[in-house]
Parts: structure tokens; sequence; C-alpha cells
């Protein structure tokens, strides 16, 4: 491996580190199933971030209107 290759490798893996340990934090908070995003954090970027804003940080009760 060139010297870029394992940069970019250390960037990439603590770069999902940060994401999954945020996810599973905040999902332990709140009681959303921590183990799950944490997990899923760790295996790919951004799509378990951005399904878990979308499913569990919005409050879609709040939005709607009666």
């Amino acid at each position: 491996m060139v010297g870029w290759e394992i940069a970019l490798v250390v960037a990439v893996v603590g770069l999902l580190v940060c994401q999954s340990s945020w996810l599973f934090k905040d999902a332990k908070k709140r009681s959303r199933y921590p183990w799950f995003w944490g997990i899923w954090g760790l295996i790919q970027f951004p799509m378990p971030l951005l399904c878990y804003l979308l499913i569990v940080r919005v409050n879609w009760a709040k939005r709607r209107n009666y």
C-alpha cells in the first residue's frame, strides 16, 4: 500500500467508529435499540446515520397537522 492509501483507510475506519459510537450513545439515551444502530454504523456510511436521523430523531407526531 502507498502512503495515501493507508491514510485513506485510517480516515474511513475513524469515520465509521465515530459514527457508530455516536449512534450507539444517542440510541442508548433514547432507548432505541443501541446495539443495532451501533453495529450498523460500523458497517457502512452514511446510510445508518441518515436513517437514524429520520426514524428516531424526527418527532413525526408533532409534525402532523390534525
